[in-house]
């Protein structure tokens, strides 16, 4: 099985976890409701300015589709780079590049 990735960059602007917390909380439930993966965590910079989270799973369109709406309703991931990898990290892994624009 390969194993895919989607991973977000955001900025996120502040020091406040607790709506990091509950917005990973959604991510696990609905990952978990579709079958579709897991998620594996986040990197947050020092002074919160932004940061990565990372999902893993046998197909990265179906772990995307089963995010996608909680992305576009959650305002500090408007803006947000999404990278959908089909493979081990790699140099010649297929991935797509996109916006979470609302």
């Amino acid at each position: 099985m390969q194993l895919h990735a989607v991973i977000i960059e955001f900025s996120y602007g502040s020091t406040d976890l607790d709506p990091l917390y509950e917005f990973e909380d959604r991510l696990e439930d609905a990952i978990s409701e579709a079958g579709v993966g897991e998620y594996d965590g986040h990197e947050l910079a020092i002074d919160g300015s932004g940061g990565r989270l990372y999902l893993y799973g046998p197909d990265a369109d179906r772990l995307y589709a089963a995010i996608e709406y909680i992305l576009n309703e959650t305002p500090f991931m408007l803006g947000a780079e999404v990278c959908k990898r089909y493979g081990p990290a790699a140099d010649d892994t297929p991935q797509e590049t996109l916006t979470v624009d609302g």
